[in-house]
């Protein structure tokens, strides 16, 4: 006798074949396909006629790793249908970490999370992580990637060079022992300090040790602007130069002298899997606003001292003029997210814990309700803060995230980010893949709805090494998703962030009934997917 018995759903099995009318049973954590005329029974059946059943989505790109087992940040996934997640994207990660800079790292990943682990300065090994996280029940499935700024602070700090031969096979080695504790590869994160002073060549280099135990490597680029077809081709050289599979984090073209781009990147990745025969992959948010620090909008170098150093530097008469001035050049060489924006009319402060009366508001806005130049109301939120504070900016076009989705490489990712219960977080975090479904299915008709549940199932499953996901076939993790169509929708929007989704119906992990009437059962089924 089975564990449930899912009857008369529309199955669509992830791998992209047109949907079909059949039954599917769990019997214990794992999937049985029944077939047509064949009678089965079980302790429990749900009759699924009008409904779509289909792999639970695995979220390719999050930050899920932070808040793992907190109930806000599993409810963020599963209510939307995620069933698995990978994490430590962007170059952050937990571990491992050197004692003595353990409040630094902590300062570079506050906008990931309110409050860190006591235990995190044991994390000296991932394997010492592991154990920790292994401890931890959660309702989810979670794999893990080593961060990058993370590995990087571990071995020389905040130091704006090049490491020493010492310090590079320092790197490998702490890369090595994670990727033998279970990590899946590692992350880069090269808007972010000091993960921005890596270059091509060292990434490549720890890109090899990767290459060798085959994880992946993610990255969010140096530029995601003006300059992304050079970030796209110095991912591609790494990749090339280490023979490692690449997945691009979040592709996107931020700041209206970037649009359109993307038919030239796209065509790189497309000549990079078909003429060179390397594996590169896109994951994408389907959203034209974008969510991180609002630290990234003032140039990398003035976090030569970390997150403190630059406070310091903002209170600094000299200094403050230095940044207005860098920040204000066109020409600086960074990734400047407030001149993407369009100034600070595009920029909105989604959470300022000390200086609370900006949330929800853009800078300009709120700098002009209190006559003030919209600047030092930068300043004064980052003072405030001690730094930690985000923003969403407003900065892409439909015309280059449809072109983007479209693409045959790229999966979907909602770079969720859960800082604590109260958060205001961007609506991707709530909604991500119900959104893709209505934005891309329902209301444009760029793809089937069998093409683009492969996107968040079976394709990221596949590209992101997680056998046994992804696909309702027999043997597989009983990791499914029954919801209404019909009735699918995304509540949440950028004022109000935290509604869940319309039209979920269930959700089972590892064969457990996880999320029914709109909130999750109890049930912590959830598994860490480990490498080996």
């Amino acid at each position: 006798m089975y564990d449930y018995l899912i009857k008369n759903a529309s199955v669509i099995d992830g791998s992209g074949a047109k949907a079909y009318t059949g039954t599917v049973a769990i019997d214990n954590d794992k999937i049985k396909i029944i077939p047509q005329g064949v009678e089965a029974q079980a302790r429990q059946e749900i009759d699924a006629t009008g409904k779509v059943l289909c792999p639970g989505f695995i979220d390719a790109h999050t930050h899920g790793d932070m808040p793992l087992g907190q109930e806000f940040a599993s409810f963020s996934k599963i209510s939307q249908g995620i069933t698995t997640q990978l994490g430590g994207m962007c170059g952050m990660s937990m571990a491992p970490v050197d004692p003595r800079y353990v409040e630094m790292v902590q300062a570079s990943m506050g906008m990931l999370l309110a409050k860190f682990p006591e235990e995190m300065a044991t994390f000296t090994t991932y394997e010492k992580y592991m154990e920790y996280a292994k401890k931890i029940a959660a309702p989810e499935n979670t794999k893990f990637l080593v961060g990058h700024l993370t590995l990087r602070v571990a071995a020389m700090g905040y130091d704006n060079r090049k490491p020493t031969r010492a310090e590079m096979d320092n790197m490998k080695a702490m890369l090595e022992e994670a990727l033998q504790a279970g990590a899946g590869g590692l992350s880069s994160g090269l808007v972010y300090v000091p993960s921005a002073y890596g270059d091509e060549d060292e990434l490549a280099e720890l890109c090899k040790v990767v290459a060798k135990y085959d994880g992946i490597y993610t990255t969010h680029m140096r530029n995601e602007g003006v300059h992304c077809i050079e970030s796209v081709q110095e991912s591609i050289n790494t990749c090339r130069k280490s023979g490692v599979d690449l997945v691009i984090s979040h592709h996107k073209f931020q700041g209206i002298p970037s649009w359109g781009n993307s038919k030239v990147t796209l065509e790189m990745i497309n000549h990079a899997n078909e003429v060179e025969g390397l594996s590169v992959h896109c994951d994408q948010y389907p959203y034209t606003a974008s969510q991180t620090q609002l630290s990234v909008c003032a140039p990398p170098e003035y976090y030569d001292h970390g997150m403190e150093g630059m406070v310091k530097y903002l209170q600094d008469p000299v200094m403050r003029e230095k940044i207005r001035k860098d920040m204000n050049d066109p020409d600086h060489d960074y990734d400047n997210y407030y001149l993407n924006s369009g100034g600070w009319k595009g920029v909105m402060v989604s959470k300022s814990v000390n200086l609370p009366e900006i949330e929800g508001m853009t800078i300009q806005a709120y700098a002009d309700k209190i006559g003030k130049d919209p600047f030092d109301v930068f300043c004064d939120v980052m003072i405030a803060n001690d730094g930690v504070a985000t923003a969403i900016y407003f900065t892409m076009c439909d015309e280059d995230l449809f072109r983007i989705i479209q693409n045959k490489y790229v999966m979907v990712g909602s770079d969720g980010i859960l800082r604590a219960a109260d958060d205001k977080p961007h609506p991707r975090a709530m909604g991500t893949f119900p959104h893709a479904i209505r934005t891309f299915v329902k209301e444009n008709k760029l793809m089937s709805l069998e093409e683009m549940i492969r996107k968040m199932t079976g394709m990221t499953a596949k590209v992101t090494k997680m056998p046994n996901k992804g696909l309702i076939k027999d043997g597989y993790d009983a990791d499914l998703l029954i919801f209404d169509y019909d009735k699918l929708y995304d509540r949440a929007d950028y004022k109000n962030p935290n509604l869940p989704c319309d039209g979920i119906e269930y959700v089972f992990v590892n064969g457990q009934l996880t999320y029914h009437d709109m909130k999750l059962t109890g049930a912590k089924a959830g598994r860490l997917v480990l490498m080996n």
